[in-house]
């Protein structure tokens, strides 16, 4: 089930990238139903808030009219940052699927692991590594294809 969810969070990743974005997607499951999706939108709004993960618990909330997140499951394509952690703490989300981790800016784990600190009030069930070599893949060829561009001017 882990590999059925990720692989539509890696569908979200795809609009993003289609769309010149960084290719991260994010989903949000409850009782086995996709209740909320994002991907990366920065550029196209200019919104330096606009993180996959932010946008898929915003379109959850409106579905469950709540701001309270339990009882549900995201997916997302690359370990989220600090912020994102932080918004999926305050969001109460019960569980936390990662694809691939970020030793640069992860906040699940690799620089910080703030959805697990015991100081805040609530923590977050982390699962790292559902297709992480698929989630890598993407950004791997956005970011080469991003360089040939930029060598060709």
């Amino acid at each position: 089930m882990n590999e059925y969810f990720m692989t539509e969070a890696l569908k979200e990743a795809q609009k993003a990238y289609d769309m010149e974005e960084i290719p991260i997607g994010a989903i949000i499951v409850k009782d086995g139903i996709i209740i909320g999706r994002g991907f990366n939108q920065k550029e196209t709004t200019c919104d330096s808030t606009a993180h996959a993960e932010i946008i898929a618990i915003k379109e959850a909330s409106e579905k469950l009219n709540a701001w309270r997140l339990t009882g549900c499951t995201m997916y997302v394509t690359l370990e989220p940052c600090a912020m994102c952690a932080g918004a999926l703490v305050n969001a109460r989300i019960d569980k936390l699927v990662v694809g691939a981790s970020d030793p640069k800016t992860g906040a699940c784990g690799s620089v910080f692991n703030i959805v697990q600190d015991k100081r805040l009030n609530h923590q977050i069930e982390l699962q790292v590594g559902i297709l992480a070599e698929d989630c890598s893949t993407i950004l791997k060829l956005f970011f080469e294809k991003l360089r040939g561009r930029d060598d060709d001017r």
